[in-house]
């Protein structure tokens, strides 16, 4: 099916539109491949992000209950919908959309609405071929929503699935690695070179699987502030933890920095790439400690 696609796109004369970061995958071996190693079950829900041409997406919509699939792009959506028609595959339904713009709320409540009206709590997988030039917004988005999605199995540019499973003291652990390790066990599941995409690309690719915790192991206070520390961290990663936090957007003294990562019992020399995800929820519910600590000191006093 996928081939039959392939050439339509191509009797059209369309190409590939370098904007959107469009590669598509090609070989069907490798499709099914993927499909496997997800460890897939008919009673899945998928939501796929960029089906492209469906290469992945046929495979999937054999291996699940249904597959929704999301795309920016006009006429690849036309396309798709079209040869989904022609060929009569009942589950799989298109969505013309930004992922990034997307309410994947609303989509939920729309897809389970019968499941939610039972109290039942589905979720959906999120799968996906990303676009190496908003991957990193992409799998924030997922993160941010995770309670929707029981895993999520993406294609990203080696280079960036290599960033997300980096440890500490290595030269990729950054802000994402933290994010991604603080949510999910993260399983590299397979490489695929770049000659198999169209049109074909210099880099190797890797599939990675999220498996989102359901509470993580060790969970920060605010997680809007826990988000806040590691970027304010890693904004100036060359530099140490204290002077990295005093020069962010972080509303703190130099001193009352130092304090914190006292209390946190981290050395203020370190810098961030040295710290642990378990570190940075402590550092992170000691900032939340103290801003209760003032907000009841404020308090009390206001009531005074």
């Amino acid at each position: 099916m996928a081939h039959s696609l392939y050439f339509t796109f191509r009797e059209k004369q369309l190409r590939p539109k370098k904007n959107l970061g469009q590669n598509f995958l090609m070989d069907k071996n490798i499709c099914k491949l993927i499909v496997e190693k997800s460890n897939l079950n008919p009673e899945d829900c998928v939501l796929e992000i960029g089906p492209g041409m469906g290469a992945l997406t046929f495979q999937i919509a054999d291996a699940v209950k249904s597959v929704y699939a999301v795309e920016y792009d006009s006429n690849m959506f036309d396309l798709l919908n079209a040869y989904i028609d022609s060929e009569q595959i009942a589950n799989i339904s298109c969505i013309h959309e930004d992922f990034l713009r997307l309410n994947l709320t609303n989509i939920y409540n729309q897809v389970f609405s019968n499941y939610l009206k039972q109290n039942q709590q589905p979720q959906f997988i999120a799968m996906g071929n990303l676009p190496y030039n908003i991957s990193s917004q992409i799998i924030i988005k997922l993160i941010k929503n995770r309670w929707l999605f029981k895993k999520a199995i993406v294609m990203l540019q080696k280079e960036m699935a290599q960033r997300i499973i980096s440890m500490p003291n290595s030269r990729d652990y950054g802000r994402l690695s933290v994010v991604s390790q603080y949510c999910a066990a993260i399983h590299p599941l397979i490489t695929i070179p770049g000659h198999v995409f169209y049109p074909k690309v210099n880099i190797d690719s890797q599939v990675i699987m999220f498996d989102f915790f359901s509470h993580p192991p060790f969970e920060a206070k605010d997680e809007l502030l826990f988000f806040q520390v590691i970027k304010a961290a890693f904004g100036q990663r060359r530099k140490t933890i204290k002077n990295s936090l005093f020069g962010s957007a972080l509303p703190y003294s130099k001193d009352m920095i130092e304090s914190i990562l006292h209390q946190a019992n981290i050395d203020i020399v370190r810098r961030a790439e040295t710290l642990s995800v378990q570190e940075f929820v402590h550092l992170s519910n000691t900032f939340h400690q103290l801003r209760n600590a003032s907000s009841t000191r404020n308090e009390n006093q206001n009531g005074q």
